[in-house]
């Protein structure tokens, strides 16, 4: 895999997104939402992290698709953050257009790396 997963764009931009996401929701006292969106952004970058130093393709796409699918989790939160009030329809549309951009970063590392995992 040769690099190291710090290297990865996608790995940096999650970071980024799970500070942001943190600090939209310093304040909120919605602790069940909270805590649910806090774990799914800090899941993107973590899974990242995992299968890049697994050493093995299979399992590194294996983890992609669960930062993904975080990743989906997350903008479902998102969603329904902003129709609660929440987060603002400015921070949220910011963080979707963010979640869609690494997801599609993910599959493209993910799809850069052959056709080798079992789905």
């Amino acid at each position: 895999m040769g690099s190291s997963f710090e290297d990865l764009e996608v790995w940096k931009k999650s970071c980024r997104l799970a500070v942001t996401i943190y600090k939209l929701l310093r304040d909120c006292r919605d602790y069940g939402i909270k805590d649910q969106m806090l774990r799914s952004s800090i899941s993107i970058p973590s899974n990242i992290a995992e299968g890049s130093e697994r050493n093995s393709i299979p399992d590194f796409q294996r983890f992609l698709n669960i930062a993904n699918g975080s990743a989906a989790e997350l903008r479902t939160q998102v969603y329904i953050s902003r129709e609660v009030e929440i987060l603002s329809k400015n921070d949220s549309k910011k963080i979707i257009q963010e979640l869609k951009s690494i997801s599609k970063m993910i599959q493209a590392l993910k799809n850069s790396m052959g056709k080798t995992v079992n789905r």
